[in-house]
């Protein structure tokens, strides 16, 4: 006899309606989850994963905006025969969700140990005498560093990392039936993923509770899932076991999916796009080892355009009123050569010194000693108004294209702006003229220049900031975690994209990344960071297939395998 799903969801369709237009988010879906099962749940922004579990959870308030058909049951309940008051006692307590932003979920001004005691008590599960006990105990589970500290900090004071095990101890307390994980591990290093997914994967095998995890990770899906469901625009277009969907997919979808991520066993020269293949023009040309070859022999036989000299960089982190404060060393010693042409791969944990040593190169903090050297001159020694020359030459692109573009402006005059601090070009008209040929040459249309940020994509916006990062025609470009955040064909086309501006304009880039997949099929040259020391450095491929540092190897080995 067939056991009795947990979550049905059946011909469920969810709408948002406004005064311009109606959307579909989610059309006509149906799936099962049993006891003590892994789910998957895979597609692109605006697929309808996460409007599936905010289903699910119920955190969709329904009215003339918000509009649905189907049912959804809980342990054989209609959901629509549930009072919200009643299934306020199960979300939370039997029905959890960790959440993709634990910044935007937490609450800042709450210590993260009272946010954990709120969940605790509200559904009763201990009491107050012993609730401390019971918060310290989930911090050890989830293992915070130093759990007694932790419950006392907010979240701002903890990494990345610790907060989302703190959003991951409210969503374990009451011991959940159904543990709903939205991208939560998405711009994380592999190393906490790794940690993370064993984390949730310990308490499944000890409470026997049912994960619906949502990611863009495909390799990541495709080692944890039991079964996997994959979405497009609202519809599900393929479901079955995880082996079968992903060794054998049916849908060109869940194949264009697969394809368009970088393979770390041959460089292809453009990837795959959704778009691509779905059009049938998947035509794969390789990278030989040759061809490699002649390229490094071009741009390594030439002068260095930058070149970092035993750099260091201390902070002092203050401990207390009546003690002395401990220097942190977040750049120790530092040397390498960038040569102009290159793209230089940057990789390392959460508080290596990666972004410390970003900082140093842009100039936006100054090191405590040592010497960076561009186009033979020490940027140490720069009067301000050469440093505010060298912004021109000197570019970043930010993670966060959405807080780093000013909501204010619109996207014209967001790549204008730059243009006319550093008075390029004769007037207006040209510049807008520039302005245009940009957008263009990133794959958007003249119809964005009057549009805001807030109304385009995340791939779009990033594509956005590229324009306006271009704009002033730099030398040098730090990508600074440029794509860890998009999906998986998103993410191809924005490195087309960086590669096609690197030819097009002989850039330089620091690819700085999480993503050794991504980082590996970038670059020219590895530069590993661990404790702010460069601990390996060498040529991309073979850096990857043999590396020789006992943490690269860890890197590497915390990389999903699954695909």
């Amino acid at each position: 006899m067939k056991a009795k799903p947990l979550i049905s969801v059946e011909n469920l369709t969810v709408s948002f309606n406004n005064k311009k237009d109606s959307r579909t988010a989610i059309n006509n879906i149906s799936f099962e989850v049993y006891e003590n099962e892994t789910i998957g749940i895979v597609g692109e922004s605006g697929s309808g994963k996460s409007i599936t579990a905010l289903s699910i959870v119920r955190l969709l308030k329904w009215n003339n905006k918000v509009q649905s058909t189907g049912t959804i049951s809980y342990k054989g309940l209609n959901y629509s025969n549930i009072t919200e008051k009643k299934f306020r006692s199960i979300r939370g307590k039997e029905i959890a969700m960790i959440f993709q932003e634990p910044m935007s979920a937490l609450n800042p001004s709450m210590r993260c140990g009272d946010q954990v005691k709120e969940i605790l008590l509200h559904h009763e599960i201990v009491e107050e005498k012993i609730v401390d006990d019971e918060v310290i105990k989930l911090f050890e589970n989830v293992k915070i560093p130093n759990p007694r500290d932790a419950i006392n900090k907010y979240p701002h004071e903890l990494s990345g990392g610790q907060q989302q095990r703190v959003m991951i101890a409210i969503a374990i307390a009451c011991k959940p039936k159904i543990l709903i994980a939205d991208e939560p591990t998405t711009a994380l290093d592999v190393t906490v993923q790794k940690e993370i997914v064993q984390l949730i994967k310990q308490i499944q095998k000890e409470t026997k509770m049912s994960v619906i995890f949502i990611s863009h990770d495909l390799a990541l899906i495709s080692e944890i899932a039991d079964r996997t469901i994959v979405m497009y625009k609202g519809e599900i277009v393929e479901s079955g076991t995880t082996r079968e969907t992903f060794k054998n997919p049916k849908h060109i979808y869940t194949k264009a999916l697969i394809a368009a991520r970088p393979k770390t066993s041959k460089r292809l020269k453009k990837l795959p796009t959704i778009n691509d293949i779905l059009k049938g023009e998947n035509k794969k040309e390789y990278i030989s080892k040759k061809e490699r070859e002649i390229a490094h022999q071009r741009i390594y036989n030439s002068k260095p355009i930058l070149e970092v000299i035993d750099l260091k960089k201390i902070y002092l982190n203050s401990v207390g009123i009546f003690q002395k404060s401990k220097p942190h060393k977040a750049i120790d010693g530092v040397s390498f050569k960038l040569f102009e042409g290159e793209t230089l791969g940057l990789v390392g944990e959460s508080g290596c010194g990666k972004t410390s040593l970003g900082n140093a190169i842009l100039q936006l903090t100054k090191p405590s000693s040592g010497k960076i050297i561009y186009k033979g001159k020490d940027l140490n020694n720069l009067t301000k108004k050469e440093i505010r020359l060298l912004r021109k030459e000197i570019q970043i692109i930010f993670q966060d294209p959405l807080a780093s573009l000013n909501p204010r402006l619109s996207v014209g005059e967001a790549i204008i702006e730059p243009m006319k601090v550093h008075k390029l070009y004769k007037n207006y008209k040209v510049r807008r003229q520039k302005t245009l040929d940009l957008l263009s040459k990133v794959g958007l249309d003249e119809s964005a220049f009057n549009r805001y940020p807030h109304e385009f994509s995340g791939g779009q916006r990033q594509r956005i900031g590229i324009a306006r990062t271009i704009a002033l025609k730099p030398k040098l470009i730090l990508c600074d975690e440029s794509v860890s955040a998009l999906d998986v064909s998103v993410q191809a086309q924005v490195l087309n994209l960086l590669n096609s501006l690197k030819y097009d304009f002989g850039f330089t880039y620091i690819f700085i990344s999480h993503d050794l997949a991504v980082v590996k099929y970038m670059s020219d040259n590895l530069l590993i960071m661990d404790k702010g020391k460069i601990v390996e450095m060498g040529e991309a491929d073979k850096t990857y297939n043999t590396p020789s540092n006992a943490y690269t190897k860890r890197l590497i080995n915390s990389i999903p395998k699954g695909l």
